[in-house]
């Protein structure tokens, strides 16, 4: 059996049509504001700081592990040189003390050249830090960046999901006023096919923008004024009004 409905409830599927295009438009609207691809561009820089921030970091520690093996290796000569500058103080032998005088040469040499080379180890490893340090600089700034483009992005989205809010509510209190068969088989439409319901104006489908042929336009007068008629074109529920052309 053909559905009907008056064509009282058929106009009200224009309105229930043009709040879900609103509907539509404004949920696009809130996934295609610019700061989502501001966010998006910047974190994707501090992605990649955060990978030579890992590398910078890493390269630190190996020259900190380093320079600990150097003090250490400092530290174990400085305890020679105390140990036998005692000894040799303590010795009375003339050949021991000319041994010991040898060896503290050595040792001092050995000495110079380990803080030597702590020195340049000591300036290597403040490159690492200051290096790092420019990586996590470069990180904190971004983030800076993104902590203002989201509150600008989050007051934009509060005022768009007030106006779908309102939206939906128009729309729920719409959707009461007609009857479940109709409601039900516009929504089917427009989720199939994106239009639910199309305003035949002036011979004109508008959901495609398509103009009826004359036989088309026959049939459609010879309908009765409940019949429910569906757009060839788009697949929508053809509503009828005074500016149909009919």
């Amino acid at each position: 059996m053909a559905l009907t409905a008056s064509p009282e409830a058929q106009a009200r599927l224009l309105d229930l049509q043009a709040l879900d295009t609103k509907l539509a438009q404004l949920t696009h609207r809130a996934k295609a504001l610019p700061q989502h691809a501001a966010i998006a561009k910047l974190q994707a820089q501090i992605d990649g700081l955060r990978i030579e921030q890992l590398e910078r970091s890493g390269a630190r520690e190996d020259v900190a592990i380093e320079l600990g093996r150097i003090e250490s290796d400092v530290a174990v000569v400085a305890a020679r040189i105390a140990r036998d500058t005692q000894r040799a103080q303590q010795s009375t032998s003339a050949k021991d003390a000319q041994a010991f005088e040898h060896e503290l040469a050595n040792l001092a040499k050995r000495q110079y050249d380990l803080e030597e080379i702590e020195l340049t180890v000591m300036e290597k490893l403040d490159e690492r830090e200051t290096a790092l340090a420019s990586t996590l600089a470069q990180i904190d700034d971004l983030l800076a960046q993104i902590a203002v483009i989201v509150a600008e992005r989050d007051a934009e989205l509060v005022v768009l999901e007030g106006e779908i809010a309102g939206a939906r509510d128009d729309r729920a209190t719409i959707a009461t006023s007609i009857p479940d068969d109709l409601l039900a088989l516009y929504d089917r439409q427009r989720e199939r096919y994106g239009v639910g319901a199309s305003h035949l104006r002036y011979g004109v489908s508008s959901a495609s923008g398509v103009k009826l042929l004359e036989n088309e336009m026959a049939e459609i007068r010879a309908a009765a004024p409940d019949a429910v008629i569906m757009c060839a074109t788009s697949e929508a529920i053809l509503v009828r009004t005074k500016e149909s052309g009919l």
